[in-house]
């Protein structure tokens, strides 16, 4: 949602800051704020003015006419501010049909002033611009200022002066008070713009001779504009409509929302409600709850909300569980529903997303049970035929009631179903398999040249429309008839390769002659090739870093397909339109700022482009040309019959919906001509009538479809062009969003643009419009099918429309990819793991989350038992690992390994390859002895042969005991490393079999020579075997193994790297320069034969 409304408090706060004007701004920051948690002594003490002046007290719940309704406390002291509270603060009002807790008041200075002193202003955004609304005479009676009061329309990119201010409203303001005025109300526009507001109203604005007053306060701003104005706003918190609570589940969700890519939204109505409702798509989502409320649910419906944008499964998961939690607090005598419903998806995998959902249910079978929960379920979509079996598969397993559907039926049949008004059908039809278009149904195995045989639209393609001409000199461009041809070559904006291959299986499966994408530009990358399929064969497509370049090299592309994220497509789309060639651009980012948008329209109007979006998944014109992801994977396309030129051309706002109309219209009638989602937002960069002339004008158009929404007056155009005859082909049009009427309090949507204002811009009363101005409209959207179908009959009755024949459409091979996502293939992996994986939400070690890993504080021990042992340890254990790994750090920079490192860091080497070459000294002779010490005494222990029949065996061999003596320790000078882990060991460990033995072994090697000691490698290789051996983590055999496989020197590898790296950093830091020997530390010697 964009625009969003904020506290009198937060705006006055916005306002006191930034306002930039030579009025003088009187109470600044001069207010204070009252709950039910407020102690008045402190309150007092912060704000000292409180017990010096006379005060009004009001609620701050964006409660509007407060005045009207005996909601302001005028001219009272403290005391009375306190005795007036008392009967209001906390207690239950009723305001027009919403009922909710007064909770939140504000406290500001009164200010005595007269009637004449009191001003109206308000500045509210528009398509073509911000309008500045003023009357001379302010306050509570004001009365309808839209009729009474002066207007000033100020263009989007033009500025405001104090002259038009004064010229256009000021007319009847007293001369001595116009500077003052023209003054505040140019700062407070520059202000909104600045600020990103999208109303702010000041009711009433008071001047006297001190100054500027602003006493009552509305506003909203863009909230879309955070990653612009949060320096500014700082972190804003938008208060929920009077009489709906603020609950913590709907703040879970909507932070959910700000840290995913997808859509996350959650509205609760009525907690205590029957029927719940977990819904794909901004546009599904608003249908659903029509649906409900026409049917009589409007008081058992809990709640709003709806998951888009390919939510992952987790993301899913989390919303899932967070409805579910909410559904089974409280029972209800007729048990429960929970409605899963959704329109057929371009691009979300539906079985990704269901398996959170799933997750949730099993979690939640329980509570589910025990509140007599039944679930229905339809969907469509990508791999949707996987997601209704897994959906169904837990019903089963669980023991829940759940119902099914796919695109077999009707999007809302559920709702009707859920809610006992029609049967639930026993064996629902089985789609086909996603994997169908693998299938050539013609059993030809040649490719057919074209895919349809000739119809009326093809005989008449070239009559159809033509690009805009060019326009004079400062007028602005025509815009063209027809968007899209089997010509038409396009420019895609980002790396999205999946749509881009999407794209060009549809141009090939339409029997294109060239794929629609020409290039693609991406600014993060240098210029190179990108490879595709152009059905059997591999294609490479330029990727360019620079725009210029792609226009310039591709001079045949006039359609322009922007993935850019919301944050620099208003950029991108500015310098698409630099270039005269480009006639169409699609948006598809969500939440761009309002303010941009305006200014992309403006530009694209004053040049002849044509907008699609923003937010908006496109548009298709079947046999032609499809928008990125717009109709889904290929077997909907074939499904909906989009590689085909029909007779219906729709228009939509949701994208998901667009998607369902392809279903809808291609069951009812010969199918689509062409579609096009405009977007969901306040201001679409191309409305309704836009293209609903272009279908007009288009002869292969012979029936138009629109799926209008709450919010807005486009759909009105679309009565009076019907009214005047510009339009004369039947038009069948329905605005969602009917339920909106019957909530007691305001709800917003999921599209950004799907909010009512005013009365006109209610989806009842614009249905109403337009079936009075002669469209076909359905009395709800569970017949629209059934209107679409009458309509298009009595065409085909009438000769209007003559289906053409069907031949089927090339065969497309699958992506492996995809394939193996839907399991119709099986391949050997190249390498396999069994210690970590990481394809989920959450990273999990050896089958642990890394979230249970840091709450059972097992330590970067316990850690290393996880990846390398495939166990969880016992905490000795683990606390061993890491005192070997403190032990074996370092031993000082003479050794060979850490000689090496500082060599290599002082000649200026990075720090991987100075730790590497320490690394590579590490074998028998230096640390590399712990696993041929543990296999040395394991193999003598193990065959019963005694220490001193051992030691003996070893000196006959000539061999050394691996882990047996130390060049600067003794028996009488012992290292204290291996006396901290031998009394550690002892104290801890089960048994020390192996460990004994060694020392019996040290025992008889020490007799001989005093530094024949077991070395620290020695004992650390002993006494992890005992570990192995004696932990019950480990049978014999695997203990064994991972003596065998060298587990024990990764120990030593392990600690010796943190020595060295400290070595390297040591020797960086004290700057040290090319190491060279010194000559007198290398004996130089001649070779023997010439020193004999």
């Amino acid at each position: 949602m964009s625009a969003k409304a904020i506290s009198e408090q937060t705006g006055k706060d916005f306002l006191y800051k930034y306002i930039c004007t030579s009025a003088a701004v009187q109470n600044r920051f001069r207010y204070a704020n009252v709950t039910a948690e407020t102690d008045f002594d402190r309150l007092a003490q912060e704000h000292p003015w409180l017990l010096t002046e006379r005060l009004v007290v009001k609620p701050d719940q964006l409660i509007k006419r407060r005045g009207k309704l005996g909601l302001v406390g005028v001219n009272l002291d403290l005391s009375g501010v306190r005795e007036w509270l008392k009967t209001r603060l906390m207690k239950e009002t009723t305001v027009g049909k919403a009922k909710g807790i007064l909770k939140n008041f504000l406290i500001e200075p009164f200010v005595a002033h007269k009637q004449e002193e009191e001003f109206y202003v308000c500045v509210y955004a528009t398509r073509e611009g911000d309008y500045v609304l003023f009357h001379h005479e302010g306050g509570v009676d004001v009365g309808d200022v839209d009729a009474k009061a002066k207007k000033l329309l100020v263009g989007v990119d033009e500025k405001i002066t104090e002259e038009s201010v004064k010229k256009g409203l000021l007319t009847h303001v007293p001369n001595d008070k116009k500077a003052v005025l023209a003054s505040f109300i140019v700062g407070l526009f520059n202000l909104y713009e600045d600020l990103f507001f999208t109303y702010l109203e000041i009711n009433p604005l008071v001047v006297t001779k001190d100054g500027v007053y602003v006493l009552d306060m509305a506003a909203k701003i863009d909230a879309t504009a955070d990653y612009i104005c949060k320096a500014k706003w700082g972190d804003v918190e938008f208060p929920p409509p009077f009489g709906r609570e603020a609950y913590p589940e709907e703040a879970y969700i909507a932070d959910l929302d700000a840290k995913s890519g997808a859509s996350l939204k959650l509205t609760l109505l009525n907690p205590r409600g029957r029927i719940w409702t977990m819904v794909a798509g901004g546009g599904a989502s608003v249908v659903y709850s029509d649906t409900i409320c026409d049917l009589g649910g409007v008081d058992e419906l809990a709640n709003y909300g709806e998951y888009s944008g390919a939510p992952s499964e987790q993301q899913t998961y989390d919303y899932a569980k967070t409805i579910l939690s909410l559904m089974t607090r409280e029972k209800h005598p007729d048990g429960k529903v929970l409605i899963i419903g959704g329109s057929i998806a371009n691009f979300t995998n539906v079985a990704a997303t269901f398996k959170g959902i799933v997750r949730a249910i099993r979690d939640y079978q329980g509570p589910l049970k025990e509140h007599e929960v039944t679930i229905f379920v339809r969907r469509g979509g990508p791999n949707y035929q996987e997601g209704l079996r897994v959906m169904g598969e837990v019903g089963k397993t669980t023991g829940i009631p759940i119902h099914v559907f796919g695109t077999e039926t009707h999007m809302t049949a559920i709702v009707g179903m859920a809610l006992g008004h029609r049967p639930i059908p026993n064996q629902p039809p089985v789609a086909a398999h996603t994997a169908n278009f693998l299938l050539n149904s013609s059993g030809s195995t040649s490719t057919p040249a074209s895919s349809r045989t000739a119809s009326f639209s093809e005989n008449r393609a070239k009559v159809e429309g033509s690009p805009a001409k060019k326009a004079k000199t400062g007028v602005p461009h025509a815009k063209a008839t027809t968007l899209f041809s089997k010509q038409t070559k396009s420019i895609v904006w980002g790396m999205q390769t999946r749509a881009v291959q999407g794209m060009m299986d549809f141009d090939y499966v339409c029997s294109r002659d060239e794929p629609s994408v020409a290039a693609m530009v991406y600014p993060f990358t240098g210029d190179h090739k990108q490879k595709f399929y152009w059905g059997h064969k591999e294609i490479l497509v330029p990727v360019y870093k620079n725009m210029g370049d792609a226009m310039k090299k591709h001079p045949e592309v006039d359609v322009l397909i922007s993935f850019a994220s919301l944050r620099s497509a208003f950029d991108s789309t500015m310098e698409t339109m630099q270039y005269p060639q480009i006639h169409t651009i699609a948006i598809i980012a969500e939440g761009i700022p309002e303010a941009h948008t305006r200014k992309i329209i403006k530009a694209a109007d004053e040049k002849g482009v044509t907008i699609i979006g923003p937010a908006t998944v496109g548009g298709i014109k079947p046999g032609c040309f499809k928008i990125g992801n717009t109709g889904g994977m290929l077997d909907n396309i074939l499904a909906s019959k989009l590689y085909r030129p029909g007779s219906v051309a729709y228009v939509s706002r949701s994208g998901g919906m667009s998607n369902e109309l392809n279903n809808i219209i291609s069951r009812t009638t010969d199918g689509v001509f062409e579609g096009v989602a405009i977007g969901g937002d306040r201001y679409p960069g191309s409305v309704f009538t836009d293209h609903v002339l272009r279908y007009q004008d288009s002869p292969g158009v012979k029936m138009i479809v629109v799926l209008g929404e709450i919010g807005g007056t486009e759909e009105y155009k679309i009565c009076q062009a019907i009214k005047q005859g510009r339009i004369t082909k039947p038009v069948v049009c329905w605005c969602i969003g009917t339920c909106a009427t019957m909530f007691s309090s305001e709800v917003q949507f999921g599209h950004a643009g799907a909010c009512a204002n005013q009365a006109s811009e209610t989806a009842v009363a614009k249905n109403k419009a337009l079936k009075e101005a002669g469209a076909f409209v359905p009395k709800s959207f569970d017949e629209l099918g059934e209107i679409i179908k009458s309509v298009y009959t009595d065409l085909v009755a009438k000769g209007v429309i003559k289906p053409a024949e069907e031949v089927p459409p090339p065969t497309v091979p699958m992506d492996y990819s995809w394939a193996r996502e839907l399991g119709l293939i099986r391949k050997p992996a190249s390498f396999m793991t069994s210690i970590c994986d990481e394809r989920g939400q959450e990273l999990i070690y050896a089958g642990m989350p890394i979230t249970e890993v840091f709450k059972t504080e097992m330590g970067l021990g316990g850690t290393l038992g996880l990846l390398w042992f495939q166990r969880r340890l016992p905490r000795y254990a683990c606390q061993f690992i890491e005192m070997c790994l403190m032990v074996t750090a370092d031993h000082g920079p003479a050794v060979s390994g850490a000689h090496n490192t500082i060599v290599c860091a002082r000649a200026g080497k990075d720090l991987i390859s100075s730790l590497t070459s320490g690394l590579l000294t590490i074998g028998d002779r230096f640390g590399g002895a712990l696993d041929a010490a543990a296999k040395q005494f394991s193999k003598a222990f193990d065959s019963g042969m005694l220490p001193m029949e051992f030691v003996n065996k070893m000196k006959k061999e000539g061999k050394l005991i691996m882990g047996i003596g130390h060049r600067v320790k003794s028996i009488n000078n012992p290292d204290m490393r291996v006396q901290i882990l031998k009394d550690f060991v002892k104290q801890h460990f089960p048994a020390t079999q192996l460990l004994d033995y060694a020392l019996d072994v040290e025992k008889i090697t020490t007799s001989k020579k005093p530094n024949l000691i077991l070395n620290v490698d020695g004992f650390i290789g002993v006494a992890f075997v005992d570990l192995l051996r004696t932990c019950d983590g480990f049978t014999r055999d695997e203990a064994d193994e991972f003596v065998e496989i060298g587990a024990l020197n990764g120990i030593f590898v392990l600690g010796r790297s943190m020595g060295f790296i400290g070595h390297y950093l040591d020797q960086k830091r004290l700057k040290q320069g090319l190491y060279r020997h010194p000559w007198d530390d290398i004996s130089y010697v001649l070779p023997e034969h010439m020193s004999m």
